[in-house]
């Protein structure tokens, strides 16, 4: 099953139980939100989630692209990506649960073909303030799924304030054979998480009182890419169809990269394209530091071993696809309003641009650091917190490009 048709198999599924397909086709949060990118299905819905009226009305679907930065130091793994999509599933005050708890179970089985006994699911056991979710342990027990409880991994909050309610996770088995009968998610981690079901029941206020919600809704999240790769049995996200033109790609650009260092390099240049196409800049704060970062991070890499290499070795191919994938061709439903989204050609001077500018920074580091004594400093010892602030206020050097150009000269 590949990627479109997993999308195509969740959306329909759910527009033929009712719910309204929505446009997740952009990375940039409705003004007035704090939140420098979307970070999960649910951001943009938190207010709907809380009792305002939407105006698709109470069972909701989407696909949303997303963006963390907490899991940057991640990027390389089996599973973590920068920019990633989310399927979702809402009910605002519709039905319960369990009912969403047994419509998942039937998609899961019936749907993507996942055999039940490869399933196992968490749920809530209580803490102090709010009891066991005696509905989801008894919708599950029905339903013939082995169930954990946990207390804090199935307790889900918008942060410190805000909606709030407990979770079921539900989880696949992808160890050899069938799972041992005493294995569970917290104890084996052959168990991979897929999707998450929250009942969202309470408001949470800052003196961390819980006020139940007059209209209790459900909230559910599952990655793409994760589904994707289990249902195609792969080891890693990187193995997946979406990321094939890349890890293909890239190999015969730039050779003798280590498996995590190619993997870096497609998520975070995959992921830059993708935030450029949404119409964020390079620049010294904000959004526009988080794409700085990133490709920063590619340069660093990528020059580690061979400082001739460059961005514009990038075929119009891995661009394009890019493109294709997150619906950044033609016009675009924007927040507010319809824009364009940039070209490749436009995308590929972005990066050019940002390449070039890396470039003269570099230039300037070592000058600077050879000047002021730094140079050397990583056989003698690190360099203190007053001098990293010096060389990025007085100089405008990062601390991790200051670490890159002291062990370069190592």
């Amino acid at each position: 099953m590949d990627t479109d048709r997993t999308v195509n198999t969740f959306i329909d599924f759910y527009r033929d139980r009712g719910h309204r397909q929505l446009t997740g086709d952009t990375l940039i949060p409705p003004p007035g939100d704090p939140v420098l990118f979307t970070t999960s299905g649910m951001h943009p819905l938190t207010p709907y989630l809380e009792g305002l009226p939407h105006p698709g009305g109470t069972r909701l679907v989407n696909l949303q692209r997303c963006l963390r930065t907490t899991d940057l130091d991640e990027v390389g793994d089996g599973t973590h990506l920068t920019v990633f999509e989310m399927l979702g599933s809402w009910s605002l005050g519709d039905y319960d649960g369990p009912q969403s708890l047994r419509w998942g179970y039937e998609l899961l089985r019936d749907g993507f073909g996942i055999r039940p006994d490869r399933l196992h699911t968490t749920v809530f056991g209580g803490d102090g303030q709010v009891g066991p979710d005696t509905e989801s342990l008894r919708t599950w027990g029905d339903l013939g799924v082995p169930v954990e409880l946990t207390t804090e991994d199935n307790w889900w909050s918008n942060g410190p304030t805000g909606p709030c309610g407990p979770d079921s996770e539900i989880f696949v088995w992808t160890g050899e054979g069938p799972p041992p009968q005493q294995s569970t998610p917290t104890t084996d981690p052959r168990w991979v998480e897929v999707w998450n079901h929250v009942t969202m029941r309470y408001h949470r206020h800052p003196d961390g009182s819980l006020v139940p919600l007059d209209r209790p809704s459900v909230d559910t999240g599952m990655g793409l890419e994760r589904l994707v790769t289990l249902l195609q049995g792969k080891r890693s996200v990187y193995e997946c169809d979406v990321f094939e033109p890349w890890m293909r790609t890239v190999p015969d650009l730039w050779d003798d990269l280590d498996e995590p260092s190619l993997r870096l390099v497609c998520d975070h240049l995959r992921s830059g394209i993708v935030v450029v196409g949404d119409g964020v800049l390079p620049s010294n704060s904000g959004r526009g530091y988080v794409l700085r970062r990133l490709l920063r991070r590619v340069l660093t890499v990528l020059w580690r071993d061979d400082s001739s290499r460059t961005l514009s070795d990038l075929p119009d191919e891995l661009l394009e696809h890019t493109r294709q994938h997150f619906r950044q061709q033609g016009q675009q439903g924007g927040v507010g309003s319809v824009r364009s989204v940039r070209s490749v050609r436009s995308v590929r001077s972005v990066l050019l641009d940002e390449e070039q500018r890396f470039t003269g920074l570099l230039e300037r580091g070592r000058t600077v650091l050879s000047r002021q004594g730094f140079s050397g400093r990583v056989g003698t010892g690190p360099l203190t917190g007053d001098e990293y602030d010096y060389l990025h206020g007085t100089h405008g050097l990062p601390r991790e490009l200051v670490d890159t150009l002291l062990r370069e000269g190592s």
